[in-house]
């Protein structure tokens, strides 16, 4: 790709806890919405785009709509690297490829979030509010194959400013019936399988930087974010010595707003950026006091998610476009 994807949108930079358009160095304060759905709808016939309900329409009401500058774009390591059920790794790229298009043309920049590994490894279970316990797809640590994803990320967005990567989703201590080895990088540089159950931020910040070498290696240029610990909330202690990082953390109502100190406090020594964000209808005052506390913080953000749970829009989400309440909280957000 030579910039075609990109429409003409600059690249970004970083200077201090800002993120600025490198041709103008003036400041840019990204918000929008996480796109779920590319990570999981398995493909059909016509390939993958369709599955997932992602639409140039649907992208057009983000972008225009909702006015957000940015999309957070989970996706899928394995379809990006084998593709699925017939259908080619290039097929599934190119799906990628269409999605950062149809916002870039608009105006909108796109994260590309690693979100999982695969479509069948489970990580575990996860119980929610009532009991009901679901399959973890979303993984603790990368494992070897990740090294070649962003190899190859990098790669087909070299010359692409329209497209930022966010190298992990969620790094967290492997969940108790969680039956994976967790990869870590030895003291050799080398990936290794171990058994232990944490996952902390010298670990994490060990992968990150070997991570963004390999990127650098490739595409010099461009923003890479980088979560914290703890499904990306705590940001204490995750530093890397790389240009153009920006840290971004995930903060739900289930955290309490005395530790938020933790994904927001470094905001004014480095670029901070909410990755997550959401809630459900009784979460409004939650959310109501997060918005505010990123506005005053100049910390930019993309709400989850459009089309899973907490949803942002009402299903069926076209053509109306119903906001749920939680939804039109954001939406003002962004039109402010």
């Amino acid at each position: 790709m030579n910039g075609e994807l990109s429409h003409g949108l600059p690249e970004l930079v970083t200077s201090g806890n800002r993120i600025l358009h490198s041709d103008t160095m003036n400041p840019i304060l990204l918000r929008g919405v996480n796109r779920s759905g590319l990570e999981y709808s398995e493909p059909s016939a016509a390939g993958f785009l369709e599955p997932a309900q992602l639409t140039k329409d649907e992208v057009s009401e983000i972008v225009d709509g909702w006015q957000s500058n940015i999309i957070r774009l989970p996706f899928n390591q394995d379809w990006c690297l084998a593709g699925r059920s017939g259908h080619s790794a290039e097929e599934y790229l190119a799906a990628l490829d269409q999605a950062i298009s149809w916002a870039a043309e608009l105006g909108a920049y796109t994260i590309l979030d690693l979100q999982w590994l695969d479509a069948d490894t489970p990580y575990g279970t996860i119980e929610d509010e009532t009991r009901v316990k679901t399959t973890n797809h979303v993984p603790p640590a990368p494992n070897r194959k990740t090294i070649v994803l962003w190899r190859t990320l990098a790669t087909r967005y070299r010359k692409e400013p329209a497209v930022l990567f966010d190298i992990l989703n969620e790094p967290h201590d492997p969940l108790n019936d969680d039956p994976q080895p967790i990869y870590l990088i030895g003291a050799d540089g080398q990936v290794i399988a171990s058994e232990d159950r944490f996952f902390r931020a010298d670990k994490w910040v060990r992968w990150a930087t070997l991570l963004t070498a390999e990127i650098r290696n490739i595409r010099p240029d461009g923003i890479i974010l980088v979560g914290g610990v703890d499904w990306a909330f705590d940001l204490r202690r995750i530093r890397l010595d790389a240009p153009n990082i920006v840290y971004s953390a995930h903060i739900y109502s289930g955290r309490k707003q005395s530790d938020w100190s933790r994904a927001l406090g470094g905001s004014n020594d480095a670029p901070v950026f909410v990755g997550e964000w959401g809630g459900k209808d009784d979460d409004l005052e939650f959310g109501r006091t997060l918005a505010s506390e990123m506005r005053q913080r100049g910390v930019g953000w993309t709400a989850w998610s459009w089309v899973d749970f907490p949803q942002l829009v009402v299903p069926p989400r076209a053509p109306a476009y119903e906001a749920t309440p939680f939804g039109a909280l954001v939406r003002n957000e962004l039109r402010c």
